[in-house]
């Protein structure tokens, strides 16, 4: 694969800028040439088409039989009902309202926003409140807890200290039975009761209509509920109350995150494919990887408040495109690898290794051509900024990079703001549909994820039986296994009986969950 830089009629015919957008896809150091985007010129038209059925209610989720709709979120006048567009445009309206009674201080003194999720639920939110939060400048702080580790719960909420009473909680879990969230919200409350706090009267739930968590947060009197439909995944949620109600609390844009979706999502519904980013980014990662995953994706971003860019990246890309069959249930085990941290700590980290080690990756560079500090432009050396050399590092490691046969792309973004971090969002939104349409997947469901769910719950279920057999006299793994007709799961009474005694050691010995709450 030949890859140049610093060839200029190369960069201008593999660059897509969309003026309306700020926003520019740089291709030229891919390696890929016209002739690869002929080649899936049928594809690419089928892929657009089928983008279009999608946002028009066609079925695109043949396994649950459902439509997908999260780009109506942002253009509520595109839905395929007038009701699903009213419902929409009431949850936006229901979020803003919430919100400034939050900030006016109807529901009392609240100063913090402590949000229970896990995967979409908080991978997207945080993203957000890291990339446009500014500390004193927002109107609430905001933590997440996205696991079901006792210590870290405790951690978090141990952090927040007396100002428990002045923290309202989010809730956030679909099907209103998550375990992970059951597991937090379960551990907050009891926090909240040790303090002497009514939980309900600080508690929010986002889930949906009926679901066990919705018939709870009814029942006992929650602050507010908001809706979540079943046409909206979790990974392409943050435009739902997901995503805007924690971004809403913390004083946020919501507006201008939406409107630049929406602008994107205008922009990448062209037909003609080197106008429409989105497409082209679908078409350079097929190119990169043979459309077989044969590379992983390294996410450069080179500003610190795209940080948690790859984290949210990996969800939305590794769930959507990681598959086992395609769409005529032929084996194909597809995927693309997401991992990345940031520039110019990268330089320190592992760009040794993209550069000189196995080549097996395409880097994708996230530019931002302003900062929005002020000591951007105090001068380190004579005439030269921190800035400069941050995007010097940007540049020269894409040259580096190029040198060595390395493919990467660069995104370029005027800055990091509410409109542009919509606008990214809404770029991997589409390129993940289309690289899907392109490989013939569905990019709409996750089986694998719930038959992760369903093997924890039958490892809960074994633990039970293992627990009834202990009687206090010794026996070793295989006695127990043995005796509950489980000898093929040995293995796994064996890692059961370490947890559990390393549980009954931390609670004896004053540092597990029982002594932390």
């Amino acid at each position: 694969m030949a890859i140049t830089t610093n060839d200029w009629d190369r960069y201008r015919a593999m660059t897509c800028e969309r003026e309306e957008l700020g926003l520019t896809l740089d291709l030229a150091p891919m390696g890929m040439r016209s002739a690869d985007i002929e080649a899936l010129r049928g594809r690419i038209d089928a892929a657009v088409q089928a983008m279009a059925d999608l946002e028009s209610g066609a079925i695109a989720n043949p396994d649950e039989e459902r439509m997908v709709g999260h780009y109506w979120l942002r253009a509520p006048e595109l839905a395929p009902t007038s009701d699903i567009g009213a419902d929409i445009e009431s949850s936006i309206e229901q979020v803003k309202t919430f919100a400034e009674r939050v900030h006016s201080g109807e529901f009392g003194k609240l100063t913090r926003v402590l949000s229970l999720g896990i995967g979409g639920s908080a991978l997207g939110p945080m993203f957000v409140a890291d990339a446009l939060g500014r500390d004193a400048e927002d109107r609430m702080a905001i933590d997440f807890v996205d696991n079901t580790d006792p210590e870290g719960i405790a951690r978090i909420v141990e952090g927040i200290g007396e100002q428990l009473a002045e923290t309202l909680v989010l809730v956030t879990s679909k099907s209103g039975g998550t375990p992970e969230t059951r597991n937090a919200m379960i551990m907050v409350r009891t926090a909240f009761e040790a303090a002497g706090l009514d939980f309900a009267g600080h508690a929010v739930a986002i889930t949906g209509n009926g679901s066990a968590l919705d018939r709870v947060a009814e029942s006992e009197g929650w602050l507010a509920r908001f809706r979540m439909w079943d046409w909206v995944g979790g990974r392409t949620s943050e435009m739902a109350a997901v995503g805007l109600l924690p971004a809403a609390l913390q004083g946020l844009d919501i507006d201008a995150m939406l409107e630049g979706a929406r602008a994107c999502d205008a922009a990448t519904r062209d037909r003609d494919v080197a106008r429409n980013p989105a497409a082209l980014m679908a078409v350079a990662w097929h190119a990169a990887t043979n459309g077989r995953g044969e590379r992983d994706m390294v996410v450069l971003p080179y500003r610190d408040r795209l940080l948690l860019l790859s984290r949210y990246l990996q969800q939305l890309v590794m769930e959507s495109l990681g598959k086992r069959e395609d769409l005529d249930g032929t084996v194909v085990e597809q995927g693309i690898a997401v991992y990345g941290n940031k520039g110019s700590t990268d330089q320190h980290a592992y760009v040794q290794q993209l550069r000189d080690g196995v080549n097996n990756f395409f880097a994708v560079f996230v530019r931002a051509l302003e900062s929005s500090s002020g000591p951007d432009r105090v001068e380190v050396e004579d005439g030269v900024t921190a800035a400069d050399y941050l995007h010097g590092f940007l540049l020269g490691t894409r040259e580096a990079l190029a040198a060595n046969g390395r493919p990467s792309m660069m995104i370029t973004v005027p800055r990091v703001d509410a409109r542009s971090i919509g606008v990214l969002i809404a770029l991997f939104e589409r390129a993940v549909g289309f690289y899907a349409s392109l490989i013939n997947i569905n990019a709409y469901h996750q089986p694998g994820v719930e038959a992760g769910k369903k093997a924890a719950a039958a490892v809960l279920e074994l633990q039970k039986r293992v627990e009834g057999e202990l009687s206090g006299v010794a026996r070793t793994a295989e006695d127990i296994a043995a005796s509950l007709g489980e000898a093929e799961r040995t293995e796994t009474v064996f890692f059961l009986l370490e947890h559990l005694a390393g549980e009954r050691r931390a609670t004896r010995d004053g540092f597990g969950t029982a002594s932390r709450f």
